[in-house]
């Protein structure tokens, strides 16, 4: 059979064997494999499909590929969401958009360039943050689920490697321009958000040799909406307690309500520019650019009903609901009632300044600036090829921020008779019928109306923070890679040295002022300036009639354009209100500083064989590494005086990594592949930081570093079957399993509650567990306000037990282009479908149930001081996901539309805190989601396209405790609709 392969993917798989410095048996394979295949004239669609399973077929290890049906038209405009396309492969979404990665159900994965590592905006070693890459500039891409030696370490579930045009492989001028609108169904901001990107390549001969030359760029701005309510329910009133709401059984009362609104705003830029040179047949150089910068900001506001929990003694609720709590460790937790619908008052006799209502406003940006330079050349003699290169991967990330709460004074109450700056509101919730709705309750005594909501003498200023944050992550590379053909089973042996020096440099700068009574708060008329109307659409997601839409700002941009004039007039309000306070300029935090670098050698040697049906390859990777991590150990003299010591630490380790990959072509038809091997995945960087970064929040984990942390290490096996059963056409079945020792796993510790009071510990050290936060609010955990209470820790260790995961993945792709003469226009259609089933098991590290949960672990059982935990287990892991496409190409029309479901899985992402409020990760529920895309030729060049993005809204849950346990998050995520246009020339 012959397969006629576009130009585009000519380049590619050229691209694949030449910058991956493979070999030219390698390329010898593809070619021989597309003179071996039927001329298949398709295009669009069915061409970016069928190019890939070519790709796939002929490669000689597990990998899956994606190609764009035409110059930056991947199948999804974010890459995080082209990925969710591939068998094996979850994402997470930040405000209805994909963010993060999870192969085989691990976030440890790499992302390279070209084949050159990246480096992401933070600590984490995933590469490249796929919100930060537009996929127009994206030709295609491959994730590698086994890899060979010459793979670079670093990955568990596999290693995505994107790739850009290669302009020497081209036959013809390329030049093509695109442009797009996007709309947000939930964001306040009216219009399109621009999307333009363009490319052009060519090639020409010379006195000097072949030269090409590539530049693709793009810019887009998006803006995404999310609405985020949130209910704890983490406490317990005993039937036999005598407090006034006391019932004849337990129930969990209402401890805490939030409304968030988070609005993202990206500005997005990327540049790829490519100069190729080949001065003979024999000899290629090359210089590849890759530029991207993004501005994120966000425009956040948050509505919080602080201090409900002082009231569960008073406030009976009008209905209950029965929440089985399920098992957690082999323990049968039970059930228990727990608080649905009701009031809760205000009661001056119980408390004076509680339950009280806040607003705040965050404008954050995440500004990042990261660029990719690579620089080599090829030579191909008889028995040899030889590439060398060089490359530099840099990501700088500021992150501004300027974060304000206000309190709202009800003018309708008396004021704190303590002075603080807060008063009592009542409030009203219904957490029927999975949605968590709350608001002010409307009639109630005291409850204050619009106009005095909208009042800005009836607001104080309590909290300032402003960050300037700094990350600079970097890696040089060197590489020289060799192959040697033989003439016997052995093909041929590659080997090669890799030399990388990794660095990231973390720097906090903060400035964090809290303003706890009414002596040191300015009132809202004396920056009234700067202050607007919150959101009011909070019900548009779901339709919710019981929210608070009417509240006051600082104004997020305001804010964002002004920061220093907005940081004037405040500190001008405080001094006309003669409060003493100053609201200081950020300066670096000696404890939030750390620099850490990294050198590594490493070499491989690999044999490929061919031998009948049989081809593939084996070899070894060792890898040796020096780690240098400086950082600030801070301690105070006799007067408090901060004491700064600078401290280096370094270690290292080395490693040497197995890998097999065996290829079976059974049949004309079937390929059979096993695959074995070992890798290493590095800690992130700031889990081997021993900084300390506070919140002014009493219910967030301090986090901190362990420079003693260890690679993990993970020997993975596959083996997998692909039916080739007609053109284009494959059914696929295959088999994973990975063991893993030295995993990195969240280890959590609580603070203790008194059982009666619910007061934690006010002095350092904390005794009963924990960390004292010097800076968080007292809040409800002591008998007054103030600042400086124990609170939870939260740091990474090595799990001392091995783990396993093993799954099965399914994938079927067809269409019915082969009966045309029988179907007609019915002939367009085409499915592809996969499926994953995986499961993870081991480990011995735990997490416990906090003293207040225990508490209610106690009730719930029956069994008095009982002491609940459960092996904590491999956060963002669907044992079960699918994603089904239908898509239809025909007459000029292009369409797809595709549904992808993952099941529940453990998480570390709770709403707006960092904090467990029951010392265990949250369960995000069942969620699918439906995209959609059409597109029409209107003649050869120009074409026209319209895309959906979560078409029916689907919203995010999030559970306490267990999987539709206890709802306590939601996440109402907005639909986005893009149309526009792409021209080529």
């Amino acid at each position: 059979m012959n397969h006629n392969l576009s130009k585009i993917t000519l380049a590619v798989i050229s691209a694949t064997a030449m910058n991956m410095s493979l070999s030219v048996h390698a390329q010898e394979e593809t070619k021989n494999v597309k003179d071996d295949l039927e001329v298949i004239e398709v295009s669009g669609i069915r061409q970016s499909l069928t190019n890939a399973l070519a790709e796939k077929r002929s490669a000689d290890s597990l990998v899956e590929i994606i190609q764009s049906e035409d110059i930056g038209k991947l199948p999804d405009q974010n890459l995080a969401e082209v990925l969710e396309n591939v068998t094996g492969i979850q994402i997470t979404r930040q405000a209805g958009v994909g963010t993060g990665v999870q192969i085989r159900g691990t976030d440890a994965n790499r992302t390279e360039i070209n084949g050159v590592s990246t480096v992401g905006s933070g600590s984490g070693r995933s590469g490249i943050s796929f919100e930060d890459v537009s996929a127009s500039i994206i030709s295609s891409l491959e994730v590698i689920k086994s890899p060979e030696a010459k793979t670079i370490e670093g990955s568990v579930g596999g290693t995505i490697n994107l790739k850009t045009i290669r302009p020497l492989q081209l036959g013809e001028q390329l030049a093509t321009i695109r442009v797009q609108g996007e709309n947000s169904s939930l964001s306040t901001d009216s219009g399109l958000q621009p999307r333009f990107s363009g490319t052009f390549a060519d090639n020409w001969e010379g006195d000097f040799g072949e030269f090409g030359i590539l530049v693709s760029g793009s810019y887009a701005e998006q803006d995404v909406t999310a609405f985020r309510p949130r209910a704890d329910r983490d406490n317990i009133v005993t039937s036999d307690s005598g407090v006034a709401s006391a019932q004849s059984f337990d129930f969990l009362p209402i401890q805490f309500f939030v409304q968030d609104y988070d609005n993202y705003e990206y500005e997005t830029k990327n540049f790829v520019g490519t100069l190729e040179w080949a001065p003979n047949d024999n000899t290629k150089f090359y210089f590849d650019a890759v530029v991207n910068d993004q501005e994120r900001r966000q425009e956040s506001s948050r509505v919080q009903a602080s201090g409900v929990s002082a009231l569960n003694d008073i406030s009976v609720p009008d209905e209950f609901e029965t929440i089985n709590l399920g098992s957690l460790g082999g323990t049968n937790l039970g059930s228990i009632q727990a608080a649905l619908r009701g009031v809760i008052p205000v009661n001056l006799a119980n408390d004076d300044d509680d339950p009280n209502l806040r607003f705040s406003s965050d404008t954050n940006s995440r500004v990042t600036d990261s660029n990719i330079f690579r620089l080599g050349g090829e030579w191909q003699g008889d028995k040899w090829f030889v590439s060398a290169e060089i490359a530099s991967s840099s990501s700088d990330t500021t992150t501004p921020s300027f974060n304000t709460t206000l309190n709202f004074i009800n003018p309708n109450a008396p004021l704190d008779a303590g002075g603080g700056n807060d008063n009592s509101v009542p409030f009203e919730y219904d957490l029927s019928g999975g949605a968590l709705t709350f608001g002010i309750a409307q009639g109630a005594e005291y409850a204050p109306s619009v106009e005095q909501l909208l009042d800005p003498a009836n607001v104080v200023l309590r909290d300032v923070n402003i960050g300037q944050d700094t990350v600079e992550n970097s890696e040089d590379a060197f590489r020289i890679d060799s192959t040697y053909y033989t003439d016997s089973i052995v093909t041929s042996v590659d080997f090669g040295y890799r030399y990388s020096k990794s660095a990231s440099k973390q720097n906090e700068i903060t400035s964090s002022v809290g303003l706890r009574s009414m002596a040191d708060s300015p009132r809202g008329d004396l920056f009234a300036d700067l202050l607007v109307a919150g959101p009011d659409n909070f019900n548009e997601a779901d339709g919710r009639s019981l929210y608070i839409g009417d509240f006051l700002l600082i104004d997020p941009e305001l804010v964002a354009s002004d920061p220093d004039a907005v940081l004037a007039t405040l500190q001008q309000a405080l001094q006309t209100h003669g409060s003493s306070r100053t609201l200081n300029a950020p300066t670096s935090s000696s404890s939030g500083f750390f620099d850490i670098e990294e050198i590594t050698h490493a070499f491989y040697a690999q044999a490929n064989f061919e031998y009948d049906m049989f081809r593939g390859n084996f070899g070894l990777r060792y890898i040796q590494t020096d780690v240098e991590s400086t950082g600030n150990s801070v301690t105070q003299d006799g007067s408090g005086n901060e004491l700064v010591t600078r401290i280096t630490n370094e270690s290292d380790y080395n490693f040497i990594l197995p890998r097999l990959n065996l290829v079976a072509d059974v049949s004309e038809d079937v390929v059979v592949r096993f695959g074995a091997g070992k890798d290493i995945r590095r800690p992130d960087y700031n889990d081997l930081s021993t900084s300390i970064t506070y919140s002014t929040s009493p219910n967030d984990e301090v986090e901190f570093g362990n420079p003693a942390l260890k690679p993990e290490e993970v020997l993975s096996y596959d083996l997998s079957a692909d039916w080739y059963f007609t053109e284009a056409s494959v059914f696929s079945v295959g088999i994973f399993h990975k063991t893993r020792k030295e995993l990195h796993v969240n280890q959590l510790t609580s603070p203790v509650e008194d059982p009666v009071t619910g007061y934690r510990d006010l002095t350092d050290p904390c005794e009963g567990g924990g960390i004292f936060n010097p800076i968080a609010d007292i809040n409800v955990f002591g008998p007054e306000n103030g600042r400086g209470v124990c609170v939870g820790t939260e740091t990474k260790v090595n799990d001392t037990g091995e783990t396993t995961q093993k799954g099965i993945e399914f994938a079927f792709q067809y269409d019915l282009s082969s009966f045309e003469k029988d179907l007609g226009w019915a002939s367009g259609f085409g499915v592809l479908a996969n499926y994953t089933i995986q499961e993870f098991s081991g480990g011995e590290t735990v997490n416990k149930a906090t003293s207040r949960a225990s508490n209610v672990f106690a009730a719930s059982t029956g069994t008095p001081g009982i002491e609940v935990s459960e092996i904590q287990g491999l956060l963002n892991l669907s044992e079960n996901a699918y994603n089904f496409t239908l898509y239809y190409e025909k007459f000029g029309l292009s369409a797809r539309m595709r549904y992808t479901w993952r099941e529940g899985y453990r998480s570390n992402d709770f709403g707006s805190t960092s904090s467990f409020p029951w010392g265990f990760p949250v369960v995000q529920e069942d969620r699918g989601q439906l995209n959609a895309s059409i597109s029409y030729d209107v003649n050869e060049q120009l074409n026209i396209g319209l895309e959906a993005v979560n078409i029916t809204e689907s919203e995010i849950s999030q559970s306490c405790v267990n999987e539709g346990s206890l709802l306590c998050f939601q996440g109402l995520t907005d639909r986005r609709i893009t149309f526009g246009a792409s021209y080529r020339f």
